[in-house]
């Protein structure tokens, strides 16, 4: 079992901004929907201004010009109830700690951003759905995606068997293939698809430049 490394206070302060960004956001809303704050049409308002559409991609026409370029970040900072946002957030305190300690603050931003963009991207492209897509997941399953291809590298260096991570790629896809016959077929699974996919890419491009920073700076 994976232990959940200690982290910097600049690294805590980044997992706990984030947390606390998400939950902010859906608090307000939640609070809206029961009329406390505000009005019962915040939440259709965060999702039509900020959610992911793809229609938008195609034909549909924008609330406002650059909507089609932010949808692919800003709908990971929304959510569908507090059950969901509190799910993903408790997988981001668990699972960010060790992409921070092994890629760094600005490793670790860059995976999530690219994980979030990259789950919009293979959402947009894929999906049949009118719905909005929301939520952090496609940035957290590259964070997965980053993991597991951290474990695959160093087994590859070790001359290990990469049937471990294998598996837990094989286990992954059936928990969203069971997720998604659960929920009727509302799991955006590519998104989950596109976001691992982005943050394998991503920490292999961070490593491979990294390894090659080194190489320049022993070699002065």
């Amino acid at each position: 079992m994976l232990a959940r490394p200690l982290l910097s206070p600049p690294a805590k302060t980044l997992i706990l901004g984030l947390i606390a960004l998400n939950v902010v956001i859906e608090a307000i809303l939640f609070a809206a929907d029961l009329g406390l704050v505000g009005t019962r049409q915040w939440r259709p308002l965060a999702y039509q201004n900020a959610a992911f559409w793809a229609g938008l991609l195609y034909n549909w026409r924008p609330n406002y010009d650059v909507q089609p370029w932010t949808m692919f970040f800003t709908y990971a900072f929304l959510h569908g109830g507090v059950a969901h946002v509190l799910g993903n957030m408790l997988t981001l305190w668990l699972i960010g700690p060790m992409v921070i300690v092994r890629a760094g603050l600005k490793g670790f931003v860059l995976i999530y951003v690219l994980s979030a963009i990259g789950g919009g991207v293979l959402f947009g492209a894929l999906t049949l759905s009118a719905r909005p897509m929301v939520g952090a997941s496609g940035a957290l399953f590259g964070l997965v995606g980053a993991i597991l291809y951290w474990r695959w590298a160093d087994r590859r260096r070790r001359r290990l068997d990469q049937w471990p991570v294998l598996k837990t790629v094989l286990i992954l896809g059936v928990l969203n293939l069971l997720l998604w016959l659960l929920m009727g077929g509302l799991l955006a699974w590519e998104t989950h698809m596109g976001g691992f996919i982005a943050g394998w890419l991503t920490a292999a491009g961070h490593a491979f430049f990294r390894k090659k920073r080194r190489a320049r700076r022993s070699a002065r």
